[in-house]
């Protein structure tokens, strides 16, 4: 038999072995809220997205819009005040607030006092994406995890500050959910190599308590507890901006009442579903993440 082959097999048996679930669209069914025709707005989750720099506006815009997609009732967009006009200007339905930022457009931490107020009244918050590398990112990372009682997604940028502060995560008062691509995963002193992925990805959710969602052609979803593998999805979703989608559909779950890593595993299968419906339509080399939030609708029936 092939090596390669066989590895993969025996990889298998062992997510087997470990009781692994298969993502699929019941799981999405059995996770999204029925909506009381006397509910209203507050009653499909406040959330909050911490994201952007000069330089990255889209990363707010793609990840705002996709929790819009996927139900959330309240949105809430801080950004770097830098930025702040062309966000507010891309986003009519969330809500956007400057956030204090440093000369070169990216939060700094007079921006905390100001998140710290917001988390009070969150059902769900998503630090990252597009705010850039900075020592002070990792201070608003830390402090929203302090301050947090929701549960926090921690993408992009949001994994990239733990590089080397990783401890920083023994310090949350609140569930996370890490979404690590697999340079993000080496940075958090993973390995991504096929034969240690899993293995290193549950030593990681186990040794801080936390869910981890690690993107890729099978994207493993793993908590201390359980563990998902997902199917969907295609290459040509390996492009700028795909990941705050994701991001942006795992927090409007999460903000719906979803468990992290249910809501982590559905919205691995509904970022991968849409894709392929994407590429069949455009083709993965046409395809782009606004496509795919525009389409969200088709699997949120």
């Amino acid at each position: 038999m092939n090596e390669k082959l066989y590895a993969a097999l025996r990889r298998m048996q062992q997510l087997r072995n470990d009781g692994c679930v298969i993502t699929s669209e019941d799981l999405v069914d059995g996770l999204l809220p029925k909506r009381n025709p006397n509910a209203h707005k507050g009653d499909f989750g406040r959330v909050l997205i911490v994201a952007g720099s000069v330089g990255y506006t889209g990363a707010p815009v793609l990840a705002a819009n996709a929790a819009l997609r996927s139900g959330a009732g309240l949105i809430f967009t801080g950004v770097p005040e830098a930025v702040y006009p062309i966000v507010a200007q891309k986003l009519d339905e969330p809500m956007v607030f400057p956030l204090s930022c440093d000369g070169a457009g990216r939060l700094n931490t007079r921006a905390i006092p100001e998140l710290v107020r917001r988390l009070e009244n969150c059902d769900a918050c998503l630090v990252g994406p597009g705010l850039g590398g900075s020592p002070a990112i990792l201070d608003v990372v830390s402090a929203v995890l302090t301050h947090a009682k929701c549960p926090v997604i921690l993408d992009a940028d949001g994994i990239n500050c733990l590089e080397g502060h990783i401890d920083v995560l023994g310090q949350a008062s609140c569930p996370v959910v890490l979404t690590p691509h697999d340079g993000e995963f080496r940075r958090l002193g993973g390995d991504p190599s096929p034969e240690n992925r899993y293995e290193s990805a549950k030593a990681l959710a186990r040794t801080w308590g936390v869910t981890v969602l690690l993107k890729g052609h099978r994207t493993l979803i793993v908590s201390p507890e359980k563990t998902y593998l997902n199917t969907t999805g295609n290459p040509g979703m390996a492009t700028g901006g795909s990941g705050d989608v994701l991001a942006g559909i795992l927090l409007a779950l999460l903000g719906q009442g979803a468990a992290p890593t249910e809501a982590a595993a559905a919205a691995a299968w509904l970022h991968g579903a849409v894709g392929d419906y994407c590429a069949e339509a455009w083709g993965q080399q046409g395809m782009t993440p606004t496509d795919m939030i525009a389409n969200l609708h088709l699997f949120l029936k």
